[in-house]
């Protein structure tokens, strides 16, 4: 017995995905223009440059995580290379998981020992 979805169907479901994805580009594109005419082409964590040639490595991050939420003066923007911006979205859904970020974990967790305590008087004794 052969179940497979009447042809209307899947036509509708394929043609309504491939509105979505044309949404998406259409508005991904306006807002990585204008934020690459706003900001510097440089990752906002890293500091790493770009040029035209590796551009497409640098990609648009909407701080409060909301891709609808794009106002024109970039206030909700900021430029990451592809490492810092998984980084970063990583980062975001541990927040939401365990309810704090990677980092608020580690200062919490954070070393007392400090091995360079007595640097200075080592070196003062070794004159």
């Amino acid at each position: 017995m052969n179940k497979t979805p009447p042809k209307r169907n899947t036509d509708n479901a394929q043609r309504i995905i491939a509105e979505a994805r044309r949404y998406k580009q259409e508005r991904e594109k306006s807002y990585r223009e204008q934020a690459l005419k706003l900001f510097p082409w440089v990752c906002g964590r890293c500091a790493r440059e770009f040029t035209h040639k590796n551009l497409s490595e640098l990609t648009v991050h909407h701080k409060d995580h909301d891709h609808d939420n794009n106002p024109a003066d970039g206030s909700n923007w900021e430029l990451l290379c592809l490492y810092c911006h998984d980084n970063e979205h990583q980062r975001y859904e541990e927040h939401v998981r365990y309810g704090s970020s990677t980092q608020e974990n580690r200062s919490e967790q954070a070393a007392t020992h400090n091995p360079f305590a007595n640097l200075g008087s080592l070196l003062k004794n070794d004159k």
